[in-house]
């Protein structure tokens, strides 16, 4: 595999050590958390690690395929229950936002066009190019976005372990698939699933392509019942092994006291987003609509991969979360841009 070498090796090792280790103290999402932790501390430490990025290109699909499994009849049904989350998304980006901005600007000092894009919760790849395109620092607001993808998963998994009391379940116990409980037959559909899904994601230029794009053909597969099972547990934990080893290499060549200070500004903003998302599902919950734990993760502003592990790990409804962020992620992306060339009109 292209760009697969020993420091990429090396960073997979630990990983997957930091999964063990992370399995055997019980920390929610432990496959995927123990990785990122892992690798945050030998990025600190100097070692010579490298994300696996190409390894990641073809393990994300795979989680894809997991959340479309969990299509049924039955969740169409409460669809309708989504139209508050739904109402309530744009305002909550823009307070969310606002108060980020304000943190990096004022906080942090960045220049305005490098705060705006660190502080808009959508996609990192996606902000990362407006970024630049519009003058920002590249680098600034992929170190913001990728601290706040991390800080994001330990404080939601930290809030349902220890305020809500719910441990990891889901991938790690429950939906667990042994690789002979599959015929080939599945492992065929499950497998065009992924690859047609991402292929034809990208055709169709859908936020989150590789995630989406296979999420949506094993729905479909699912609901007609022309698969039944999910992909096998060992994939599934490959995937978030790798997943978070590379959040946790994205710090790889950073300064100490540069890294220290992005993940001071990522707590502070990050920290506040949660709480902000948090008052939202509150609203929501009193309004009748959904329980808390659901509405909070589909506001709490992570990546659509990992928050979409991580309400599975937590068992919760995975295809309401994964289709809040998805719609998250694209409102960001969509008015962003135009947001921002609004306020530059206005203070020049």
């Amino acid at each position: 595999m292209a760009g697969f070498d020993r420091k990429t090796a090396l960073a997979l090792l630990i990983g997957l050590a930091g999964g063990v280790v992370a399995y055997f103290i019980g920390l929610p999402l432990p496959w995927m958390l123990g990785p990122m932790i892992a690798n945050v501390v030998a990025a600190m430490l100097r070692a010579p690690v490298k994300g696996p990025a190409g390894l990641r290109n073809i393990v994300v699909p795979v989680i894809g395929v997991l959340l479309g499994s969990g299509v049924t009849a039955e969740l169409f049904g409460l669809v309708s229950t989504w139209v508050l989350t739904l109402a309530l998304l744009p305002p909550f980006l823009l307070v969310a936002a606002g108060v980020s901005f304000l943190i990096y600007r004022r906080v942090g000092g960045y220049d305005p066009v490098t705060a705006y894009y660190a502080a808009m919760p959508g996609g990192l790849n996606e902000m990362i190019l407006l970024g630049a395109e519009a003058g920002g620092s590249e680098r600034q607001i992929a170190l913001a976005h990728a601290a706040r993808v991390m800080i994001v998963i330990i404080f939601v998994a930290l809030f349902f372990g220890l305020v809500l009391g719910v441990s990891a379940g889901g991938t790690d116990d429950a939906s667990w698939t042994a690789l002979d409980a599959l015929s080939l037959r599945d492992y065929a559909v499950l497998g065009l699933c992924a690859i047609a899904g991402a292929w034809l994601g990208k055709i169709a230029r859908l936020p989150a392509a590789p995630v989406f794009g296979p999420m949506i053909l094993s729905a479909i597969a699912h609901y007609t019942a022309l698969v039944t099972v999910p992909p096998p547990g060992l994939f599934v934990i490959a995937a978030q092994v790798t997943i978070g080893t590379v959040i946790g290499t994205r710090f790889v060549g950073e300064k100490l006291a540069d890294l220290r200070r992005e993940l001071g500004l990522a707590t502070l903003s990050s920290g506040i987003m949660l709480l902000i998302a948090l008052g939202f599902a509150e609203a929501i919950v009193l309004a009748g609509g959904m329980p808390l734990a659901q509405a909070f993760l589909a506001y709490a502003p992570g990546g659509l991969t990992e928050m979409s592990l991580l309400t599975l790990a937590m068992g919760q409804d995975a295809t309401y979360v994964s289709v809040i962020h998805v719609i998250r992620i694209t409102l960001v992306i969509a008015a962003a841009p135009l947001v921002f060339a609004m306020i530059r009109k206005r203070t020049l």
